[in-house]
This record gives structure tokens, sequence and C-alpha cells, in this order.
């Protein structure tokens, strides 16, 4: 049997907002495997949804990059030590121009950017004299490109820094991207990715691991129910879509107008633009998350 700590015992319950002594015996049950012990208490309709833990304690700020006309974009995430400096115009236009260049160049990897040249120099260069000017330890730690072959671009930033979001749009007309109305829309969709967070854009991008995992869930908590197997499938099947509706964007509820889902919104702007518009991928970058 392993030996399952106080520690271990607090730990699941920041994650599931579970009683204590459940988060005990789930942990005991699952021989220490935390995330195991997640499964079982969502099994016996103890978990709350489980909150991330963990979280890189890196400070920082998020730059984000839209071409003029619309059609590309990036977002980069530079990492600092403190707050402070986290805020600071010089990191904060430093970590902008680094996504412009990102959207430019489009390097495969940080490495590959980190020895990019910008401005005469290696980004390298200019990140060491950055930390030679302000003092403090620095590091470019990911970012994200978009470019659809037809459609535009729309960023995002949320508090100062912490939250950064590109999302790619498709339509038919370039002119569709200069209109008012796509403009909106854009940016709603952009700020709706940075408050719920969803996994991704379409129901066909939620990876099968993650849709049979959840799936495993409900069965076990219908078989609590005791009725017929067809119903438990059926009720499985309901908390499913129940799922898709959190977590993908497309059929998220739109957070200023409940009674439209973003697809929904899509289609009204679409009308207004005379155009197809449509929500096809988003990159969410998160301060200090891996």
């Amino acid at each position: 049997m392993a030996n399952i700590t106080a520690a271990q015992v607090k730990q699941l319950r920041d994650m599931t907002d579970s009683p204590m002594m459940e988060c005990k015996k789930a942990l005991v049950e699952a021989e220490g495997d935390m995330d195991l012990a997640v499964d079982i208490l969502r099994k016996n309709g103890l978990a709350a949804a489980a909150k991330k833990a963990g979280r890189a304690t890196n400070e920082g700020a998020i730059g984000a990059y839209v071409s003029e006309n619309g059609t590309l974009g990036a977002i980069v995430e530079v990492a600092c030590e403190t707050d402070f400096v986290g805020s600071n115009p010089t990191f904060t236009g430093f970590a902008a121009k680094l996504a412009q260049h990102v959207a430019e160049t489009e390097p495969a990897s940080v490495e590959e950017l980190l020895a990019s040249k910008m401005d005469g120099e290696t980004v390298e260069a200019a990140l060491t004299e950055l930390i030679h000017i302000i003092g403090e330890n620095m590091k470019i730690t990911r970012f994200a490109v978009r470019k659809p072959e037809h459609g535009g671009v729309s960023t995002y930033i949320h508090m100062g820094g912490k939250i950064g979001v590109i999302v790619e749009f498709s339509f038919e007309k370039p002119e569709t991207a200069t209109t008012d109305a796509f403009k909106t829309f854009a940016h709603d969709v952009a700020m709706q990715v940075a408050a719920t967070a969803p996994i991704c854009a379409v129901r066909e991008d939620v990876p099968a691991e993650t849709v049979e995992h959840e799936k495993s869930i409900y069965m076990a908590q219908a078989a609590e129910s005791g009725k017929p197997e067809a119903i438990q499938e059926k009720m499985a099947v309901g908390r499913l879509e129940k799922f898709y509706k959190g977590v993908v964007l497309n059929e998220q509820e739109f957070i200023k107008d409940s009674s439209l889902t973003i697809a929904k919104y899509a289609e009204q702007v679409s009308k207004e633009a005379g155009d197809t518009i449509a929500v096809r991928g988003f990159d969410r970058l998160a301060r200090g998350e891996a």
C-alpha cells in the first residue's frame, strides 16, 4: 500500500474541491497516482471539474502582432523574474517587437528564433542586452504563428500580458478582413478564448484519447444509476455533448449573448459581410503555463 502524505491529500483537495477523507480514500485506491485519484473522485460524483495544479510561477508578458491586412499574426511569451519587470514598458515593448519578428520569420523553434537576426543582431544578443539593461534574468519560452491561406487572424492580450490569444478565421474575400463587422467579431472571439480556455475550435479536433477518457468517466457515473445499459449509454452520450459545448469554441455559448453559440455568431456576421466566415483554430498562451 502506498504511503499517502498529508501534502498529497491537500493537493488533491485543492484540485477537486472534494472532502478531505474522500481524497485520502481515492489516493489510497489509486496507490498515490494523482491523475487516477481525480478520476476515482469524478466517477464517484465527488469531484468538481479538476483545477489545474502546479502552475509555474514565472513572471513575464505575452506580446502580440497582427499585420496591417489582418492575414498574418503571432503571439510570443517572454518570461522574467518579477511582476514589476513583466509590466515594464521596455520589457513589454520587446515582447511586442519580438511577436512581429516571429510572424515575419516563422521560426520552427525557440532555438531557431534565438539564432535569427532582428535589427542586425541575433534575438539572443538582443535578449542578453535587455537582461543587462534591466538586471533580471529572462527567457523566451514559446510562441505561435497563424497565417491562413484564405482568411484572417485576430489577437487579444488580457490582464497586461498574462494571457495572449491568436485566432484564425477562414473566409473567401480578402476585403472581409478589413470590415468593421469582422473586426468586431474577431475581437469578440479572441476575448472568448481568453475567458473560457477552450480545448479547440471544432469538435473534430478534440483528441480521441480525451473523448474516450471523458466517456469512460460518464459511463462509470451512469452505471451508478442502476438503469438499463441502453439508458446508461444515452446518459453518457448526453454528458459528452455537454462536455463538447464547454470545451469546443464553436459550440460554446457566446459570453456576451447566451442566445448565440460562436458558430451561430459567425453565421450572423457572414450574412452581414456577404462572405462565409468560420473560426478555424487558435492558440492561447497563459503566462507561466507549460
